[in-house]
């Protein structure tokens, strides 16, 4: 089969979907790639043999250049003559649709990596974003959501509700993420300039207002006094890394909270710390957490769609209401004052992140590749 992936920017791809189109490639199929190149694309899928189309989307949609991008696209699918058609993220996802409705033969699947409305969302997200997903799930043959709220709303959405499907996110490599005995803990703190004594906390995330870091540097300055040897770790860029940094600095915790940026080497951050944390307003399905979880780390997460589908308050970690900065507290110290607790929440997590192996998300995909034909 001849597919195209359509996202809107580049860096979901790079990030996120490699592992699906090479396992597709490995069974024979064409896979070309249409996005907006912002992040430099991964010479992986040059060495694929991928056809990669630059198309102008922009992640607002009400950006001009939207349309230029819905007739770029849409040429480009009558001239390749696609059987299918795999779409992701809201803006991309809605155009693609659009181009693709009164084409006929060709199949389009979507997935919801978390749809831009939602319990407590703004106003403004159910206004816009909500109509959009409403309208093009009549131009969808198969909708893939990652989470509970988001299949139900889809549900509510999609005529052919059989093709309404949850999969477990984008998958997590148990080959790269896995436990550790304490010895390696110890050696990875060593080189990375971390004491064995120093209770570590980590979030990876883009440093955004969806990410809601300033919860946690809050946190912080309440927990330091009762844990002075606590230290928060933000892996990843942004626009709000200014802010967090003044904010840091504001509230005296330059030596315990650290930006870390960027990094190929989250794997052994997350080995060489004792709890991850997210405070994200809402989430699809967090890949942060996942691999935290294959790291056998317990979690302290906001109760917001996508975290709730992974952390099971009292079994693998705490899940504290958004902009509880007590809670947040609190849930820390109960963890470092029991390391019973640290051990039960830290197997519970190896067990359950085994429901959400990149090997699992791939056989579902073919099972629903297959199903389309």
């Amino acid at each position: 089969m001849k597919i195209l992936y359509v996202t809107t920017i580049s860096n979901t791809v790079n990030a996120f979907l490699i592992p699906h189109i090479k396992m597709l490639i490995n069974q024979g199929h064409q896979v070309d790639i249409a996005f907006n190149i912002v992040q430099e694309v991964s010479p992986e899928l040059k060495k694929l043999g991928c056809e990669i189309y630059d198309i102008e989307f922009q992640r607002s949609p009400l950006k001009k250049d939207n349309y230029t991008a819905f007739k770029k696209l849409k040429r480009l699918i009558l001239r390749e003559e696609y059987d299918i058609v795999h779409t992701h993220t809201p803006v991309a996802s809605f155009i693609t649709r659009l181009a693709c409705r009164k084409i006929q033969g060709i199949k389009i699947i979507y997935t919801a990596h978390g749809f831009h409305f939602f319990k407590g969302a703004p106003l403004k997200n159910w206004l816009i974003f909500y109509p959009m997903e409403w309208l093009a799930a009549k131009w969808t043959d198969c909708l893939i959501t990652m989470n509970e709220e988001d299949y139900l709303s889809g549900q509510k959405m999609m005529r052919n509700k059989k093709m309404v499907l949850k999969v477990p996110g984008v998958g997590v490599d148990l080959k790269k993420f896995s436990p550790h005995k304490i010895e390696v803990r110890n050696q990875l703190r060593s080189k990375y300039g971390y004491k064995n004594d120093e209770f570590i906390l980590v979030y990876a995330g883009e440093l955004s207002f969806r990410k809601h870091q300033d919860l946690l540097i809050d946190s912080i300055y309440h927990i330091k006094k009762k844990i002075p040897e606590v230290k928060l770790l933000l892996v990843g860029n942004g626009p709000l890394l200014e802010k967090y940094e003044h904010q840091v600095e504001k509230l005296g915790l330059n030596d315990c909270v650290e930006f870390l940026g960027f990094r190929n080497d989250i794997n052994k951050i997350m080995t060489l710390s004792d709890i991850a944390v997210s405070s994200s307003r809402h989430e699809g399905l967090p890949v942060n957490i996942m691999e935290a979880m294959a790291t056998g780390l317990p979690i302290i997460a906001t109760g917001c769609r996508g975290n709730i589908d992974l952390v099971e308050d009292g079994e693998n970690g705490f899940i504290v209401e958004d902009n509880d900065i007590k809670g947040f507290s609190n849930a820390v110290e109960e963890l470092y004052l029991s390391g019973k607790l640290m051990n039960k929440f830290s197997v519970n997590s190896s067990v359950k992140v085994k429901e959400f192996t990149i090997n699992n998300v791939l056989k579902e995909m073919q099972r629903i590749y297959l199903s389309l034909f």
